[in-house]
């Protein structure tokens, strides 16, 4: 590609290679047909999905597990609205993802007329804007690549986000001027010197500090200076959901358990400091803000609004968190108490264990054989079902990007898709745990993993249709009504695809054989499982703490 004069849709492309990107997902329609005619000439490898909200959840599952920019590229209209579900999912994770799709002509639109256009809306554009760090819609060719360039830009800059780009589907065909340099990345701002200083005086002075770490201290890829400074203070470090793997499940200052557990909760009760590393503090983590405001705050954030917006900070260090936490860990006085933080972390770890096995032995079965099972690199992706909660409270995720959990819009659905983008990444083996009702959002995407040669293992974990639902009906003294599904024969479908399949009851040997056997088939392989499980306390049905 690179021609002196060439259509706005290989302008586009060449945008996306000048990026450095490698992948793309997508479904094509009659506007967009003619980006995948310059994808066929281009090195991008084309991934068809069978839904559009497929074609963002893959590229959120590749842009959590690779830390890169995922683009997919829909047609206009309901191909476009389709993925909106998933592009608030990816707003929720921050995770940075480009959503290119086609809009009507330019030359047949009238601004402030809806005309009846195939796919028309009256504004394509603004429907994203809710769901998206920025949302423009181009109105020339020769503005096509720069903003391309500049979307995933913005997309990668901290603090990341989905961004949307509408094309009118006449630019793809319009000549185009060549594509520029893409845009750099802005510095990140450096905290003012008197707040570290006042920052580190507080934190000398402290007798109990926590650390809690976020999405954004994962970004930044903050573990190893976080890990430092919190030996340094011989403080424990609660993760958030998008935080785990930060550190490893080894460190001596990592908490072996959410902070929702019994056993976990008095590590915030107690503390006096605590320092807050990339998060916003939000409901779900926080029990919607029944944990109580800390004696004193320190935010650590590149974004001092959104870290102060439902705890306000006594100091805000406003700046990239990696770098943030080196100075911290550099400057701050050495405290003792390690080796007994270390024991005290230990003794908690025994005591979460076995509190799950004894609120629900099957969850307990599910972690252990996880834990034996998988190597340190497998990428483990979660829907929204009961196995999916117990995984994104409970598993003890040995590295950073190798959990992906949708306990950010909690979207239904999320899982298959999401490991598809992430089995593509190539990092690792990718497991991905689904109920029964969210498997069947995307079930179709079997196809896919068939024709992309797609290597991974999904396990359905059937318990007769929404069992969260269901839960939370009996908790209410209702009886279930509407939850319970019919269901297909999963075997039968994976087989109808292609796909290798084998039925097991519970998480028990047969299970730990199958997981086992399927890591190393190289294939997509489908394991159901027969279980119903009770939710785990990290749901707001079974929350310890309440309101007053």
């Amino acid at each position: 590609m690179g021609d002196a004069a060439a259509t706005g849709a290989r302008r586009l492309v060449e945008a996306l290679e000048r990026l450095g990107v490698d992948l793309v997902f997508g479904l094509p329609g009659v506007h967009n047909l003619p980006l995948w005619r310059a994808l066929s000439r281009s090195a991008i490898r084309l991934v068809g999905v069978r839904h559009e909200q497929t074609a963002v959840y893959a590229a959120d599952g590749y842009a959590r597990t690779m830390g890169r920019l995922g683009v997919a590229l829909v047609t206009t209209g309901p191909g476009a609205a389709n993925t909106l579900g998933a592009t608030g999912e990816a707003m929720a994770a921050s995770s940075p993802v480009l959503v290119i799709a086609t809009d009507v002509s330019s030359a047949l639109r009238r601004p402030g007329v809806y005309r009846g256009l195939l796919h028309e809306t009256r504004d394509q554009t603004a429907m994203f804007a809710p769901v998206t760090k920025g949302a423009r819609l181009v109105t020339g060719a020769g503005e096509l690549a720069g903003a391309v360039l500049a979307g995933a830009q913005l997309a990668l800059a901290q603090s990341t986000g989905p961004v949307y780009l509408g094309v009118p589907t006449d630019l793809l065909r319009h000549e185009a001027g060549p594509v520029g340099d893409p845009p750099a990345q802005p510095e990140a701002p450096e905290p003012e010197a008197a707040a570290l200083d006042r920052a580190l005086e507080l934190l000398a002075r402290a007798e109990r500090p926590l650390i809690w770490a976020g999405g954004g201290a994962l970004r930044a890829g903050a573990g190893e200076a976080v890990g430092v400074l919190a030996r340094t203070l011989a403080a424990p470090v609660v993760t958030t959901y998008l935080g785990r793997g930060l550190l490893a499940p080894d460190h001596p200052c990592a908490v072996p358990g959410p902070i929702h557990a019994r056993e976990v909760g008095p590590l915030w009760d107690e503390a006096d400091v605590v320092l807050a590393i990339g998060t916003d503090f939000d409901a779900m983590m926080t029990q919607e803000w029944r944990l109580p405001v800390p004696p004193a705050l320190i935010a650590v954030t590149i974004d001092p609004a959104d870290a102060n917006k439902n705890y306000a900070a006594d100091i805000t260090l406003t700046g990239d968190a990696r770098a943030v936490s080196d100075t911290l860990a550099a400057r701050a006085a050495q405290r003792d108490g390690l080796a007994a933080l270390t024991e005290r972390l230990r003794t908690l770890g025994g005591a979460v264990g076995a509190a799950v096995l004894e609120d629900e032995p099957q969850a307990g079965a599910l972690l252990d054989i996880m834990e034996r099972t998988l190597p340190a690199d497998a990428v483990v992706v979660a829907d929204m079902c009961i196995p999916g909660y117990w995984l994104g409270g409970y598993r003890r995720v040995p590295l950073p990007r190798t959990l992906a959990y949708p306990m950010g819009w909690g979207t239904l659905g999320f899982g298959f898709p999401a490991a598809i983008g992430a089995a593509l990444a190539g990092a690792g083996p990718v497991v991905c745990v689904a109920g029964d009702g969210g498997f069947l959002f995307a079930c179709g995407e079997l196809a896919t993993v068939v024709q992309e040669h797609v290597a991974l293992t999904l396990i359905v974990v059937d318990d007769g249709g929404y069992g969260m639902l269901r839960f939370d009906q009996q908790h209410a003294g209702e009886p279930p009504f509407g939850v319970d599904l019919a269901r297909p024969d999963f075997t039968a479908l994976a087989a109808a695809f292609g796909v290798g399949a084998e039925a097991v009851d519970g998480f028990g040997a047969a299970f730990e054989t199958a997981l086992a056997a399927a890591l190393v088939a190289r294939a997509p392989r489908v394991i159901v499982v027969r279980a119903r499980m009770k939710p785990p306390p990290t749901t707001s049905p079974r929350w310890y703490r309440k309101h007053d």
